[in-house]
């Protein structure tokens, strides 16, 4: 047995490894990064021999107790060996020292003193099976720690000792509240890896049901970094759009903001470091407002989706129906499902909660409602586009353009007046067309593609309003017969721009167009060979030749289909349309030129 002196320069020499590779280590040069992590890995080795020795001293005497304190004492040395080689990338090494460590403590790994180490052990083995993109096996480890801590909590329950409590004088040994946190903290990060590893397992329900108790956990303990919890928190909230569960998303952007709003630790900008951490801050900051931008679109697209005829209007009898059902269910709904996805103490809670408050979660019914979440979104795209400008953030910068197009097109969708709307069309033409005309497509091919759509699109939806606001009229004066045209010859001009980019290199349309192009190529042409249709004019000549481009147009979407039928399923509409035109045009055609001659 070791002299109490012997002990304490022991314990001495343990605690310098421990602060060596963690304290230490940290300013490593670039050139040494391992430097402290070796020489920690020697104190180590220093400690473990003396530990045997002193096993040898004692021989095999002792009672169960003592043999189970000379087993932890060990396993601690073989945990803290175990993360120094996987810390220095020497992963096979690392793998040895911490199965040691899980094999010394198996026959004891309930006991308050050997539970906290085993559970860690097996964290680590599970993180280093991850790394090496054997997700089975790291499964297998954290799923044996989880279970452990869980049978442990329910047979015993008392605060378990930290690892490094093993090296520490009588004195200095933890209090039951921060043994319990600390335990809480290492079950925190098995539940944290174990979601990390149902996604690998694209188990994505259970990855998200893991990591909203881990996001509740780290609250709960206070053991988090308020920008990480709150990118996690935000990222959990696009899951939870995907299932269209928009009461857990805006819970958890709630909370996002609100403990964003704790990173408010920015040092005054004295040097480059803090220069990039303010920079690093307005990023993560623009990040959780694009998220917020997506709720806010998909909760409006949602609504939209309930609302709309089978013409893509709004059903008047639809929406007086949903109305009528709605807050009886959504009380009883809510009631039910906050319990389980509460983030935070009462304090925060209440923050959260006034956060929430100020954007609904139910699908908007009528404009009024529907505007007051596309004013929340519109003002998470000023917040995003102050970091994500255009010059040094192209792509993010206009996929922010697109999203608020888009929130005033679903906006649209609610107003009744046709005129409104039709400015609100207008706007997502003064947002896009300047960025469309000024991409490089060399860089931006399908991003260009995407916005000369949608400009080709807006322009179309414009003509169409301002053809229904015609047919109001007892006769269409030249303003508006101006108007439909030129939205017209815009919307063709768009739609022709976005085909030519499908063009080779010798101009040449290809015979087979890719899937992922298929269907936007043969609306392009069904939309031109209908706005060529829609053309006005007085001139018979003119209007026998926009009915013979027309007809070119639908022929070539018929033909297509007749080479491609695999293409049929993807156009099954616009098809059975541009058959009926290929037979009715000629026929008109001829009475236009009867006409004509006579």
């Amino acid at each position: 047995m070791a002299t109490p002196a012997g002990w304490a320069s022991l314990c001495e020499k343990f605690r310098s490894a421990v602060n060596v590779s963690y304290v230490e280590s940290k300013n490593d040069p670039e050139t040494e990064p391992y430097r402290s992590k070796y020489a920690a890995r020697e104190l180590l080795e220093g400690v473990k021999q003396l530990l045997a020795s002193e096993e040898a001293e004692g021989g095999q005497e002792g009672d169960g107790e003592a043999e189970r304190l000379q087993a932890v004492r060990r396993a601690v040395v073989e945990y803290e060996l175990g993360v120094n080689y996987t810390d220095t990338q020497e992963c096979s090494a690392g793998e040895e020292h911490l199965v040691k460590c899980v094999k010394l403590l198996e026959r004891h790994r309930l006991a308050p003193e050997c539970v906290s180490l085993y559970i860690q052990a097996q964290n680590n083995l599970g993180i280093l099976w991850s790394e090496r993109g054997d997700i089975k096996t790291a499964q297998t480890y954290l799923e044996s720690a989880e279970a452990l801590y869980n049978q442990y909590m329910k047979e015993n329950g008392s605060p378990p000792l930290d690892t490094n409590e093993h090296f520490m004088p009588q004195e200095e040994k933890l209090t039951d509240q921060e043994r319990s946190k600390r335990f809480e903290k290492v079950c925190t990060h098995t539940l944290y890896y174990l979601a990390q590893v149902y996604q690998h397992l694209d188990m994505t329900e259970k990855a998200a049901q893991y990591c909203h108790t881990t996001l509740k956990r780290q609250l709960e303990y206070s053991g988090y970094s308020p920008v990480k919890w709150a990118l996690n928190a935000a990222t959990l909230s696009q899951y939870y759009l995907t299932k269209q569960c928009f009461m857990e998303a805006r819970h958890c952007l709630a909370a996002a903001s609100v403990i964003f709003a704790q990173a408010g630790l920015v040092p005054s900008a004295e040097d480059n470091e803090t220069e990039q951490d303010q920079q690093d801050l307005q990023q993560r900051k623009a990040e959780i407002a694009r998220c917020w931008i997506k709720y806010c679109l998909n909760l409006l697209q949602g609504a939209r989706k309930l609302l709309e005829d089978n013409i893509g209007e709004l059903d008047p009898d639809r929406q007086s129906e949903l109305i009528a059902q709605r807050k009886k269910e959504e009380d009883e709904k809510e009631k039910g499902r906050k319990k389980a996805v509460l983030f935070g103490t009462s304090d925060l809670s209440d923050s959260i909660l006034a956060m929430e408050e100020k954007v609904s979660c139910v699908f908007p019914l009528d404009f009024q409602e529907a505007r007051e979440i596309f004013l929340v979104g519109q003002n998470y795209v000023s917040e995003a586009k102050e970091f994500f400008q255009v010059d040094g953030y192209v792509t993010d910068h206009i996929e922010i353009v697109q999203d608020h197009s888009a929130l005033f097109k679903v906006l649209a969708f609610f107003e009744e007046d046709y005129e409104r709307r039709c400015k609100m069309h207008k706007r997502r033409v003064d947002m896009l067309e300047p960025i469309c005309v000024d991409l490089n497509p060399q860089y931006f091919l399908l991003l260009r593609r995407q916005l000369q759509f949608e400009l080709a699109d807006t322009y179309y939806e414009m003509m169409d309003l301002k053809v229904a606001i015609g047919n109001r009229l007892e006769e269409l004066d030249s303003h508006t017969i101006k108007k439909i045209n030129s939205l017209a010859q815009l919307a063709i001009k768009y739609y022709e721009l976005f085909l030519d980019s499908l063009r080779n290199p010798d101009k040449v349309f290809p015979e087979t167009l890719e899937e992922d192009v298929l269907r936007p190529a043969m609306v392009a042409k069904f939309h031109i060979a209908r706005l060529y249709g829609k053309l006005i004019t007085s001139d018979g000549l003119k209007q026998l030749e926009n009915m013979q481009t027309s007809l070119e147009y639908y022929t070539f979407l018929v033909e297509y289909c007749e080479k491609h039928t695999d293409a049929v399923p993807a156009i099954e509409t616009e098809l059975e349309l541009s058959r009926e035109m290929v037979v009715l045009l000629p026929t008109r055609m001829e009475r236009l030129r009867a006409k004509l001659s006579s």
